[in-house]
């Protein structure tokens, strides 16, 4: 196929179509047959270029192939950050196209889902803890940990259901960690250049490779 060459006027005016409900800081993105022609980023960018191909398994090679609307929380295997994308099938100068809505991955969540508080076991003993004690949560031996100052806790809940449950200020780092961004001190490198994320407890924490560009975006570095 080749290029279509769309003025930005127009784009917009398909990207305006959802203004009324999409969030001033959702990333749009406009898919034609197998590229991008359109991205305007927001505060959650996963970094999509114009003229970039469709990749397999993407919302808009979905939403293209089988014309209609997709929801679903995308890992960050594709693009490197994980996000929770809406894919609408629109029609382009006659071509099949995509206009997809780029969130954070817990804004599917409800309100009345969304975790106001950890209930964590210690010596038999339960104690709901406020999210702005919990330092960061850790997976263990098959098990979930989270930490406040100078204590830690066991939970039923795995790192995944946390991922999406807990509010924008906590971050995943790494396959084990998600930390509380409130309680950074500073981030710095280690010996081998991977960036560690020091608490202001004093505990420091790797950052993945696979989490990295994550990291980046929402941290602003």
């Amino acid at each position: 196929m080749e290029n279509i060459d769309i003025p930005k006027k127009i784009l917009n005016q398909y990207a305006s179509v959802l203004e009324d409900w999409v969030p001033k800081d959702a990333s749009i993105a406009i898919a034609v047959s197998d590229h991008y022609i359109y991205y305007v980023p927001g505060m959650h960018d996963i970094h999509l270029r114009e003229g970039q191909h469709i990749q397999t398994g993407s919302i808009a090679e979905v939403t293209i192939k089988d014309q209609r609307k997709v929801e679903v929380v995308m890992d960050n295997s594709l693009y490197g950050t994980s996000y929770f994308g809406i894919g609408y099938p629109i029609n382009v100068q006659g071509e099949n196209g995509a206009l997809i809505i780029i969130l954070p991955p817990n804004f599917h969540v409800l309100k009345k889902d969304q975790l106001q508080f950890l209930t964590g076991k210690k010596d038999d003993e339960w104690f709901p803890i406020p999210l702005d004690q919990v330092s960061y949560v850790e997976s263990l031996h098959k098990k979930t940990w989270f930490y406040t100052a100078g204590d830690n806790y066991n939970i039923s809940f795995t790192l995944k259901d946390l991922h999406l449950r807990l509010p924008r200020s906590f971050l995943r780092i790494h396959r084990s960690y998600i930390i509380n961004m409130n309680c950074i001190e500073k981030i710095s490198r280690d010996f081998s250049s991977n960036l560690v994320i020091k608490l202001i407890d004093g505990t420091e924490l790797p950052v993945s490779q696979t989490y990295l560009n994550e990291v980046r975006a929402l941290l602003g570095f």
